[in-house]
């Protein structure tokens, strides 16, 4: 029970990453508020929580919207107590080459990515600032926080952006105990993964088995996908550590493919 009494917000928690980092902190102890674009999947999300025992709530929230944003971090507040953890793990894919995407595109995935955890690190703050109780601030980064690839300019600008902003809350977080680290993942087979696929395979001209092996796993040790579970370990991991010693930090969980 590492989380046991922590009140945690998980962003884009209905399916994917996000729901088994939800179903992780529960089995630790945690209250949890499952945060979806999608009410009615974050709802069957925290039914699930729930049947097993833990606390938790479905929070409609856009994190690109600042109004739903600040409204519902003060639901959670009122309605688990307050807020010790947030994971914005909220996002969405674009494949696109540079030359072709248009500014629209680009802004909405910054906005959702980059603005969104602004918002909801902004929002999550003046709580964990005020509770004395201290917090952590976890972002959903990915291999391509530290690496690029073809076809997805916004998405690695934006996941690059969520280390510098780790490192600032870091910094100005030490003092009331909150600390801010990021999660970068290599491919998990989820929606947002196998939507890419098909898409990738397009653009290259080659079969979805070959974007699989040559492009997705090409550069890990053993060809396999990092698993939701990977990565939900390593949030907890963040969520429970006892002090600043860890903060500032971003880790990769990605079977060898980037390697620092």
């Amino acid at each position: 029970m590492r989380m046991k009494d922590k009140v945690a917000i998980v962003t884009g928690a209905a399916s994917g990453i996000g729901k088994d980092i939800a179903l992780a902190y529960a089995r630790e102890g945690a209250r949890v508020a499952i945060a979806d674009l999608k009410l009615e999947a974050a709802k069957l999300a925290a039914e699930e929580i729930s049947a097993g025992g833990a606390k938790a709530i479905a929070v409609a929230m856009d994190v690109a919207n600042e109004a739903q944003v600040d409204a519902g971090v003060e639901q959670v507040v009122s309605s688990l107590g307050g807020v010790d953890v947030l994971v914005s793990n909220a996002g969405i894919q674009i494949i696109s080459a540079v030359v072709d995407l248009p500014l629209a595109d680009w802004r909405k995935m910054l906005a959702i990515h980059l603005d969104g955890a602004f918002l909801t690190t902004r929002a999550c703050l003046k709580h964990m600032y005020k509770s004395g109780r201290g917090g952590s601030v976890i972002y959903m980064g990915s291999v391509h926080s530290k690496e690029a690839s073809p076809l997805k300019a916004p998405y690695v600008t934006a996941k690059h952006g969520l280390i510098g902003l780790a490192k600032t809350v870091a910094k100005e977080g030490a003092k009331y105990g909150v600390r801010a680290n990021v999660i970068c993942p290599g491919f998990v087979r989820t929606p947002l993964v196998d939507k890419q696929i098909p898409e990738q395979a397009k653009e290259f001209g080659i079969s979805e088995e070959d974007v699989i092996k040559k492009i997705m796993l090409k550069e890990t040790v053993d060809g396999e996908f990092t698993t939701t579970a990977d990565v939900a370990e390593l949030a907890v991991l963040f969520a429970a550590f006892p002090s600043n010693a860890l903060t500032g930090q971003s880790v990769v969980v990605s079977h060898g493919w980037h390697m620092q």
